[in-house]
């Protein structure tokens, strides 16, 4: 029994890292054709779906060559109509009736016709998801800090379980309804304050504190109820207040458990979509002001996936390999230098 719970145990751990494997082999597979097309200037590129004409190589070389006469010197043009044979009658006139007649066959080449090419970049969506990421964790991280404290170590029992239910019951609510919320009532009003559209990069990144808050603010309350009681006691017998027992003794005992509900929290807002899509905009601009509207990552995907084929599908799988590898990047830093044991 004891043998097949550890063989157990380890696939179990093994499964995650070959779900991850497998993942990111399939977002390769799917972006290589857009990563041989666009490679790596892709991720400075501001352009999407942009339309490129590029001239046929006969074109090229009748430029080059200069078989186009540059002046009307070159041209021999008659000056009086005698010079000019006009027949007379329409039986003077041998009119082809087909190809055949002239001794020319059909002209299948398409070498002589101009090109066109689609020109896909992903520094727009990739700028407005970092930026709409980190304005949610800057807005977010104090309040879920105060209601964490307040939960904690400030409110009676009567109060602090009611109001951690609510926290819970907020973390439970669909994405998508915080969307409809922040499209219909949230963002007129954070547009009647501080102007600028009601959809916006600064409504995409307040709906998004809002939505994270409670799972930094749950995940930091359990970790700072660890703290053991002698220790806050011991630092009140000494003469601390209430403000040096929380920040000496109870924040670096539980520092653990709020950095890492800080990183799930910011994974969470990385990936996050449908409510993002409500409110952001979907422009493919660059937002000069806070309450301009852009585009993430997750938008593009869901606004386009559907009715993309060839190239344009191939380049959303690009897109959704960038974001995979930007969410595993900033998290794993997060984690390998926030919570490295300090020797």
């Amino acid at each position: 029994m004891e043998s097949i719970f550890k063989k157990i145990s380890s696939f179990s751990a093994s499964f995650i890292l070959i779900l991850l494997s497998a993942i990111f082999v399939v977002l390769f597979i799917y972006a290589k054709p857009a990563i041989k097309e666009y490679g790596l200037y892709f991720l400075i590129n501001p352009q999407w779906g942009v339309v490129q004409n590029t001239p046929s190589a006969t074109q090229s070389k009748t430029l080059k060559k200069g078989e186009i006469p540059q002046d009307s010197d070159d041209l021999a043009i008659p000056q009086d109509n005698d010079d000019i044979a006009i027949p007379q009658d329409n039986d003077d006139i041998a009119v082809p009736q087909d190809n055949d007649d002239l001794g020319m066959a059909p002209n299948n080449d398409t070498s002589n016709q101009a090109s066109s090419k689609m020109i896909y970049g992903g520094l727009v969506p990739i700028v407005g998801t970092i930026l709409s990421t980190f304005l949610a964790m800057f807005f977010a991280v104090p309040i879920a800090m105060g209601i964490a404290v307040f939960l904690s170590e400030i409110a009676p029992p009567f109060i602090a379980k009611p109001v951690g239910v609510a926290i819970e019951l907020l973390a439970a609510i669909p994405s998508i309804i915080y969307g409809m919320w922040g499209l219909f009532y949230f963002g007129p009003l954070v547009a009647d304050i501080f102007g600028g559209s009601s959809v916006s990069l600064l409504v995409a990144s307040l709906v998004l504190a809002v939505m994270i808050i409670p799972f930094m603010a749950s995940l930091t309350r359990d970790s700072m109820n660890t703290t053991p009681n002698v220790l806050k006691e011991s630092a009140y017998a000494m003469g601390a207040t209430k403000f040096e027992v929380i920040k000496d003794v109870v924040f670096p005992y539980a520092k653990k458990g709020i950095i890492g509900s800080m990183i799930l929290a910011l994974g969470r807002a990385l990936g996050e979509t449908m409510a993002v899509a409500f409110v952001i905009g979907g422009v493919f601009n660059f937002p000069h002001k806070l309450t301009d509207p852009t585009v993430s990552i997750p938008v593009v995907l869901a606004n386009n996936f559907a009715e993309s084929s060839g190239i344009s599908l191939n380049v959303l799988f690009y897109l959704a390999l960038i974001l995979f590898v930007l969410s595993f990047a900033v998290i794993s830093f997060a984690k390998f230098y926030f919570l490295r044991d300090k020797k």
